[in-house]
């Protein structure tokens, strides 16, 4: 039985981010970003292209600083306290930054020397970490000949060279091919069986469904929502209207009937034909729209009110799909943000 103090410990926060701000020039990156995340977690960081994702991570990484706001991580203030929040944290971003002319154990080895480990800690743990990411048969070969699911599993492994208790994946399986990207799957899901504290941004809706205890919706530099998958779907009580026509010629005739049965902007799928409109007051049926549609002589091929999905609480929340480009500042990336880590033993 779980003791009042170990209960305790639990609820007190690992990463604690209050009222986080940046800008680059114009542009407002981040307009005061507040959230929580428990020891052993793992927490989506959800939201389009530009949503401010990488930004915030590379805050909380101490890569950069915010211009107004304050983030702790394991008790350690960020701004005041950076070479202790690295001790504790790995960093694995949207691309493989490992060096593409060594081989995966001399990456390893690098990282661990450059960290201050010893020589056989170093080798123990590389030796560990490429066997449980399934890389020991091709520890020996130069990395610009690994597969990109490779090169992002050699990634990560050298963020947990230094056993980090919480580990930061920006966008891990962007660019990975859906076998690669189920690979990383399991790998994180092993991690959060380990009690590893995770956040990881993503713009794939199903990579949030199915990973993260829970999930905030990152839109145009705010939070605008968070709860679990589930909490976060019963927002849309009414489930989403789908309709298909027939004639796409006049699809956007449609599109504008539909949405002119709850003033709201419909998702519009040109080559499918498909309509989506979130029907969140339960006042709509589909004999609503079967009628609007037959009064203007438009064919219906399929039509279904469906229960939502992550992607349907991202369009109601925010207008538009998580797919949609926005405009970012720049983001650098080099081996740098690994040996930003190191320094600790």
């Amino acid at each position: 039985m779980e003791t009042s103090v170990q209960n305790e410990k639990k609820r007190i926060p690992i990463i604690s981010v209050k009222g986080i701000k940046k800008a680059f020039g114009d542009i407002q990156a981040l307009k005061g970003v507040d959230f929580e995340l428990q020891v052993g977690e793992v927490m989506g960081l959800l939201g389009p292209n530009g949503a401010g994702k990488t930004t915030l991570i590379r805050i909380l990484t101490t890569l950069l600083k915010p211009d107004a706001g304050e983030a702790t991580i394991a008790g350690f203030n960020v701004q005041k306290h950076p070479q202790s929040v690295r001790s504790v944290i790995g960093l694995a971003g949207q691309y493989a930054t490992v060096d593409e002319e060594l081989t995966g154990m001399e990456n390893l080895l690098m990282i661990g020397h450059l960290s201050h480990l010893d020589k056989a800690t170093t080798r123990n743990r590389a030796g560990e970490m490429l066997e449980r990411f399934s890389l020991t048969e091709a520890s020996s070969r130069i990395v610009k000949n690994y597969s990109g699911g490779m090169r992002r599993r050699l990634d990560v492994a050298a963020s947990l060279l230094m056993r980090p208790l919480i580990l930061f994946l920006d966008e891990p399986t962007t660019g990975l091919d859906l076998r690669s990207r189920t690979e990383m799957w399991n790998i994180i899901r092993q991690f959060k069986n380990d009690g590893t504290t995770v956040l990881l941004t993503t713009q794939y809706l199903e990579e949030a469904d199915q990973l993260a205890d829970t999930i905030c919706i990152l839109d145009n530099g705010e939070i605008v929502a968070r709860g679990t998958s589930a909490e976060l779907k019963k927002q849309i009580r009414g489930g989403v209207l789908h309709v298909t026509i027939a004639d796409l010629s006049k699809l956007e005739l449609a599109a504008k009937l539909v949405s002119s049965l709850n003033s709201q902007n419909p998702e519009v799928d040109a080559v499918l034909g498909l309509i989506k409109l979130s029907v969140t007051d339960g006042t709509i049926s589909l004999v609503d729209a079967v009628r609007k549609l037959d009064e203007n002589k438009i064919q219906i091929a399929d039509i279904a009110l469906q229960r939502p999905n992550l992607d349907d609480v991202f369009l109601t929340l925010t207008g538009h799909k998580t797919s949609e480009k926005k405009i970012e500042p720049p983001k650098k990336s080099s081996l740098l943000k690994k040996l930003a880590m190191g320094g600790r033993n």
